[in-house]
């Protein structure tokens, strides 16, 4: 057994389209029409173009709110991607605009940080020390 498919969900597929592609980097794999405005809107890491797949969900169903404000306001990322270097992508992003909420943090072997994706979630990156 393996991920093949994990979400987020967003206000906006739109605006989270350009920030996951254009400020993360990653790389659209599906785009398929839903119904109305929604979209099955997918990335993927552009290290991996086969890899785990990210889907933007819409963020329409009533729980999902509380569920993002609660984990927001309590600080806790709804995600992690692992990256090379935190410190380099965490000067990288902000460099872009993007806002954290944690710097980056050495914890033991890991070194972390959070970021707003814009989109209503907490995201963190990570890179383990070699």
């Amino acid at each position: 057994m393996k991920i093949h498919l994990t979400s987020v969900f967003v206000d906006d597929q739109a605006k989270a389209e350009r920030f996951y592609t254009e400020v993360l980097g990653f790389v659209k794999k599906h785009d398929v029409p839903v119904g109305g405005k929604d979209r099955w809107l997918t990335v993927v890491s552009s290290e991996e173009p086969d890899g785990t797949e990210l889907l933007l969900e819409p963020a329409g169903h009533p729980a999902v709110a509380a569920y993002r404000d609660a984990l927001v306001e309590d600080g806790i990322p709804l995600a992690q991607f692992a990256v090379d270097d935190v410190k380099a992508e965490y000067r990288r992003l902000r460099g872009l605009g993007v806002q954290f909420t944690q710097e980056p943090v050495e914890m033991g072997p890991v070194t972390t940080a959070v970021f707003d994706d814009t989109c209503g979630n907490l995201i963190q990156i990570a890179t383990e020390a070699r």
